[in-house]
C-alpha cells in the first residue's frame, strides 16, 4: 500500500459549508474502510487536507472523486504520492 496526501482547497466557501456534513460522513466511511489514515481543516480556511491509503495514484484519485466536495465542486483537488516517516 501507498499514501497519498490529497489537498482539498477552497473553491467554493458557501457550497463548503452546504457539504461539509456529507463530507464529513465520507471521510469517516473511507476511514472506516481503511481508505483514510488522517484529515482535518487548514485553521487559516484555505482548506483541508485527507491522507489515502491506496494501491495506487489511480485508486486514491478514485475515492477522491466520490468525495463530496469534489462532487459538488466545493473544493479542487492535489493528489501527491507520499513517503511517510512514522513516529515510533
Amino acid at each position: 500500500m501507498k499514501y497519498f496526501a490529497v489537498f482539498l482547497p477552497m473553491a467554493d466557501r458557501e457550497k463548503s459549508e452546504r457539504f461539509r456534513p456529507q463530507h464529513l460522513d465520507f471521510v469517516e466511511k473511507m476511514r472506516n474502510a481503511g481508505h483514510v489514515q488522517a484529515n482535518g481543516k487548514f485553521t487559516d480556511g484555505s482548506g483541508g487536507l485527507v491522507i489515502y491509503e491506496a494501491l495506487s495514484f489511480e485508486e486514491c484519485e478514485a475515492y477522491v472523486k466520490q468525495d463530496p466536495y469534489i462532487q459538488n465542486e466545493a473544493r479542487a483537488y492535489e493528489i501527491h504520492e507520499w513517503e511517510a516517516v512514522w513516529a515510533d
